[in-house]
């Protein structure tokens, strides 16, 4: 079984994703951090050097070798992932996986984001004032992609140890 964790930056997969996986007995990859090991490069310099395009290439080409592996684990994508080079599709189509849209209202992202906004180079130059609509806009744009997932677990009023709970329980 691969279980795909997907939403919008700071909805807490790669939290989320830890703990399930430490619950299950299962590897944790987050898929960004799989993408700097196997690129020797972070994804930062990648797009600086190599471009967006480049970038969601080889993050598609990842995600594919991950989800046609025998292996099995539970995943945390990057936030644009499923919206690009047919990835949603991908996901959909593995018979093994599993996917949650960890969903979150523009309140509690825009609170999380302003709270890390230095580990988060996408919003890092961006004001505060601004971020509301910066997130309402790529929410707005990635909904479709999102909403496809097998199930949605929404996270507002969640502690951690509860959206993990609602994951195991759409698992039985």
């Amino acid at each position: 079984m691969k279980i795909v964790l997907l939403g919008y930056m700071a909805s807490g997969k790669s939290t989320i994703g830890a703990l399930l996986s430490k619950q299950l007995s299962l590897p944790f990859i987050d898929l960004d951090a799989y993408i700097e090991s196997k690129e020797k490069n972070t994804i930062n310099a990648i797009f600086k050097e190599k471009g967006e395009i480049y970038f969601r290439r080889i993050e598609h080409l990842y995600l594919t070798e991950l989800l046609n592996s025998e292996e099995e684990f539970v995943l945390s994508l990057g936030g644009g992932t499923p919206c690009y080079a047919n990835n949603i599709e991908c996901i959909l189509k593995a018979y093994t996986t599993i996917s949650f849209y960890l969903q979150a209202s523009i309140a509690l992202l825009v609170e999380r984001l302003i709270k890390g906004k230095e580990n988060r180079p996408l919003v890092k130059e961006i004001g505060d004032e601004k971020l509301v609509e910066y997130v309402a806009k790529h929410l707005f744009e990635r909904r479709f992609f999102y909403e496809q997932a097998h199930h949605k677990i929404a996270i507002d009023q969640k502690e951690t140890l509860e959206i993990v709970t609602a994951i195991k329980n759409q698992l039985h």
